[in-house]
């Protein structure tokens, strides 16, 4: 049993280098991702003042306001609301459209669900892996290993937790965002083919 619990300890304590490794990527990760929500915050707030036309309930005032959306900065929404413009006649087309964007929003919302779910999963085996040597340190009087240890389990789990603060916090917007402009979408979409037939 000793062989075992020996084997199980080397184990985890190599596992240390990579989780740390893995944690300022992540960190790295989520401070380019923090800045780039920052980034799209902004360029939204143009696009929700410029596509005020969709509230039109007239399917004319919709298809008119395809002149507008040329101004408009590039982002996945108003690339399908031009196509779905430019393609209003057929109605498959618009409803492919509308589910692609789901898939293709899902897609984008996963690098904050992943921060979000293994933040915490490096932080915590962060935590428990110097626990063994700080212990061990304890028990043979060695105070500054067991700090050291210490040290490194703590600050891993600020990290692990600050990371997925981000993750959280840009999943909660962004969803909130993809899902008025999938409510936009299925708007346009009914109302082209509603005024169409």
């Amino acid at each position: 049993m000793a062989h075992i619990s020996n084997i199980l300890f080397w184990i985890s304590n190599g596992l240390l280098v990579p989780v740390v490794i893995l944690l300022l990527l992540f960190f790295v990760r989520a401070i380019v991702l923090a800045a780039g929500f920052f980034g799209e915050y902004y360029r939204r707030k143009t696009i929700l003042q410029s596509t005020q036309f969709i509230n039109s309930a007239l399917r004319d005032d919709i298809v008119s306001g395809i002149g507008s959306l040329a101004e408009m900065p590039s982002s996945l929404y108003v690339e399908r609301l031009k196509d779905m413009l430019a393609h209003y006649d057929n109605t498959a087309y618009c409803e492919r459209l509308v589910s692609n964007f789901e898939v293709d929003a899902a897609k984008e919302l996963s690098g904050s669900r992943i921060l979000m779910k293994l933040g915490p999963m490096l932080g915590l085996m962060g935590t428990l892996i110097p626990m063994g040597p700080a212990l061990v340190g304890l028990a043979a009087g060695d105070i500054s290993s067991m700090a050291y240890n210490l040290q490194v389990a703590f600050a891993t789990t600020v990290v692990g937790m600050l990371i997925a603060a981000v993750g959280v916090a840009t999943l909660q917007v962004r969803q909130r965002w993809y899902a008025r402009e999938l409510n936009n979408l299925e708007y346009v979409k009914t109302m082209l083919c509603h005024e169409k037939e």
